[in-house]
Formats: structure tokens, C-alpha cells, sequence
């Protein structure tokens, strides 16, 4: 039975994403809304700087504030 349940789950999970992928417009990105301005692009480092560098940097720093916590927190063994 629950062979059954997992087939039919999977099949509507799958029917329900294809249609929904072909039911949907696409994004019309090439069309310039009036009063659209972009502005300039980002470089290639600018980009990975933005999003591959500062995220791990952020992570790292918070990562060592929480282990600089958990440090002063330990108290020493009592023989």
C-alpha cells in the first residue's frame, strides 16, 4: 500500500510542476518598463566579491564570535 501512496504522490507532485511550468509566461526580461534605469552592471569580481566572498566572511566572523562565547564560558575541571 504504501508503494502505491508514493507513486501516486510522486506522479502529482510531477504532473502538478510540468504544468505549472508550462502554464506560466515567461519573464519578458528584454522589455524596458517606462522609467527603467539599471544603472551599470557588476564586474566579474564585483559579483564574486558580493556574493561568494562577503557571505563567507560574515559566516566566518560569526562563526568565531560563537566559538569565542563558548570558550569564555567553560570553567576549569575541579580536581
Amino acid at each position: 500500500m504504501d508503494k502505491k501512496n508514493a507513486l501516486r504522490a510522486g506522479a502529482l507532485a510531477s504532473g502538478t510542476t510540468l504544468m505549472m511550468l508550462l502554464m506560466s509566461s515567461p519573464a519578458l526580461a528584454l522589455t524596458r518598463d517606462d522609467g527603467d534605469d539599471p544603472g551599470k552592471g557588476l564586474s566579474v569580481l564585483d559579483t564574486l566579491g558580493l556574493y561568494v566572498a562577503a557571505p563567507i566572511v560574515i559566516f566566518l566572523v560569526i562563526a568565531g564570535l560563537v566559538v569565542l562565547g563558548d570558550k569564555s564560558r567553560k570553567q576549569p575541571k575541579q580536581g
